[in-house]
């Protein structure tokens, strides 16, 4: 196939993200309008997403998890995209019979007394089977597909060369999103779920970690059967999760499994350790007696015993206004680039907790969605992507829980399971709770009025130096257009002078080309060293 052309498929990537940022970069040039860019990047989001299908393999999954990457990407391009899921056809059944030969270096049919060459579910990554082993056990058979191996170097390797380039020419503030740091995450989380050896041990840990959860199974897996790119589970019945016209046929009351939902994933979110990050409906299966099935442990996340340490304790700083102890926390836990400004960030903190409620369920909310992912985005703030897939699952749950029982509120059906939570646990969340209660207006009525008094000096200092630090950065920005101009009108002479054979032309060209480059690279050298001195203010 052609979309297994190494040199084809390299050409392919790195074309299309070439175009991206040439096309973005000149409409930047042109002073196009925000809805004309709006409409450029929900036309590259189509482009993305129809090469994506047209090259599948592991860059389907790379679509995906830039999909849950709203912090980062403009929303535009997001809602192409954030619909991005597998219609990879199966692979035909004589090379998936290959990999189960190689792996098991056996026929298959020493290992399995029948298995249905028709796959059950096919993604970018693996494909399911239906199997019985020689003993009558029913079991589910997952094999990686053929070509991943091939492709995966080739397509690490063009992501590096693109994020290489986007970080160098893209007109993007360098400094304020961490591409190596970024590549770095999307590799890890793709070799993780390419490693069906590490599913098997994290279905395992999580079939030990919930063997005393009343109501919820975890398939059985079988080690000896087995490998990197073979996993052999047990096979369960169940509907899926979203199905409540059964649900209801099976007598059961939409809030109380959504009670039960929360039960099982607060922990998991809350606690260090292994969670869950992929829990949509055909990962979590429903059996007539009220019971949960989690499938599918590719795509976990881990909140570290560092992690909870920190992430209580940015709890901590919100709940108690200490805003310094806040932002260290949000540093620790990796959310501020090198460059941040602390002191910013606790001016951040504060300005945002000390938001009446009353009046911010009033305002506009698709508005202020809008300015606070402007605002964000001006902000040397990445969210690390363990936290990004602690977010996804939160929300993939919510949405789960609003299919069971529309007619009740989120936060109502949380309630009873976060504080069951509280109860079974050590005494620290309740110290955290009385903390937060001490915190509350009526023992804050003082510390209320010295905020009010203080807000106008406040922001009067925050809006001068704001105003000066925009006025400096646009500076940069505007030098590095025109020495971006210089660079492509070189590139142009060049290209037509070496076409027509004309010397001067050429010469010419790269020659200008060449101080059009020299000065964008100089100028972000400055304008990084700029930065560097703003965070050593703080």
């Amino acid at each position: 196939m052609k979309s297994h052309n190494k040199l084809w498929r390299m050409w392919k990537i790195i074309s299309l993200a070439v175009s991206i940022v040439f096309r973005t970069y000149w409409y930047e040039l042109r002073g196009k309008s925000e809805a004309e860019k709006d409409r450029l990047w929900e036309r590259i989001g189509h482009e993305f997403k129809s090469t994506l299908f047209e090259l599948n393999g592991v860059l389907i999954k790379v679509g995906q998890l830039m999909s849950i990457r709203e912090d980062l990407l403009p929303k535009s391009f997001i809602d192409q995209i954030k619909d991005l899921v597998d219609h990879v056809p199966p692979s035909p059944w004589e090379e998936i019979e290959k990999v189960l030969e190689t792996e098991w270096k056996s026929p298959a049919k020493t290992k399995l007394d029948t298995i249905d060459k028709s796959a059950v579910a096919s993604a970018s990554i693996g494909e399911v089977y239906k199997a019985c082993l020689t003993d009558g056990t029913p079991v589910a058979v997952k094999v990686q597909r053929p070509e991943i191996p091939a492709l995966v170097k080739t397509d690490f390797r063009s992501l590096s060369i693109i994020l290489w380039f986007v970080r160098h020419f893209a007109p993007i503030p360098k400094g304020f999103i961490n591409f190596k740091m970024l590549y770095i995450e999307l590799k890890q989380v793709i070799e993780q779920e390419l490693d069906f050896y590490k599913e098997m041990n994290t279905a395992i840990n999580f079939r030990q970690r919930f063997s005393e959860h009343p109501g919820v199974k975890i398939p059985n897996v079988y080690p000896e059967l087995c490998t990197d790119k073979v996993l052999v589970m047990e096979w369960v019945e169940g509907v899926r999760l979203n199905d409540t016209a059964r649900i209801s046929g099976y007598g059961l009351e939409g809030e109380k499994l959504g009670q039960r939902l929360f039960q099982l994933f607060l922990p998991q979110w809350l606690e260090a350790g292994t969670f869950h990050a992929d829990p949509h409906a055909g990962n979590i299966l429903i059996q007539p007696d009220g019971t949960f099935v989690l499938l599918d442990f590719g795509m976990v996340g881990e909140i570290t015993k560092r992690d909870s340490v920190h992430f209580q304790q940015l709890l901590e700083g919100i709940l108690l206004k200490d805003y310094h102890k806040a932002a260290e926390a949000l540093s620790q836990l990796g959310f501020l680039l090198p460059e941040a400004d602390l002191k910013s960030i606790e001016r951040m903190l504060e300005e945002f907790v000390s938001i009446d409620m009353e009046q911010f369920k009033q305002m506009d909310l698709i508005s202020v969605k809008k300015e606070m992912n402007d605002m964000m985005k001006t902000l040397p703030i990445q969210v690390p992507t363990r936290f990004i897939f602690l977010g996804r699952s939160f929300a993939t749950v919510e949405g789960l829980v609003y299919t069971l029982c529309p007619e009740k509120e989120t936060l109502d059906i949380m309630k009873p399971a976060f504080l069951k939570w509280v109860k079974s646990t050590d005494r620290s969340k309740w110290d955290l709770l009385l903390k937060w209660i001490g915190s509350q207006p009526l023992f804050q009525g003082i510390h209320k009025v010295r905020q009010l008094i203080e807000i106008p000096d406040r922001l009067i200092i925050q809006k001068d130096d704001q105003q000066i630090k925009n006025f400096r950065f646009t500076l940069y920005e505007n030098q590095k257009k025109h020495a971006f101009i210089l660079f492509v009108t070189g590139m142009i002479f060049f290209s037509y002078g070496f076409q027509a054979d004309t010397e001067i032309l050429w010469q010419g060209g790269t020659a200008v080309s060449a101080i059009g480059l020299a000065g964008y690279l100089i100028t972000g050298i400055k304008q990084k060293k700029w930065l560097k001195k703003i965070k050593n203010r703080s």
